[in-house]
């Protein structure tokens, strides 16, 4: 599956054009990280627990967006955004989309 930011893929033409595919998933912090991390606020630093939970929430958003896009056919998924939102306390979703595609 080729998959890019931007809306053509060089070298490639677009044959068919399947619509948006997307994918999300919602993840919440778990206590111990969220204590560890009021620890780093206080000292400064990269919050790694937080990192890795969003860095694996992207990655399962992201396979639930290409295999959307491969149950309708599509071998490319061009012009994909990212976007997260906090839907409740200590819980977020990341959400990403992009438009299905075949190419040559």
């Amino acid at each position: 599956m080729i998959m890019t930011n931007i809306e053509t893929i060089p070298g490639k033409n677009i044959l068919e054009i399947y619509g948006v595919v997307n994918g999300s998933t919602v993840r919440a912090k778990h206590v111990g990280r969220d204590i560890m991390a009021s620890f780093k606020n206080m000292i400064g630093g990269e919050l790694k627990g937080y990192t890795e939970l969003l860095q694996e929430a992207r990655d399962e958003a992201t396979q639930r967006m290409i295999s959307e896009a491969r149950r309708l056919g599509a071998n490319a998924i061009v012009n994909i955004r990212y976007s997260t939102s906090s839907v409740a306390q200590g819980a977020a979703e990341i959400y990403v989309y992009g438009t299905a595609v075949k190419v040559d």
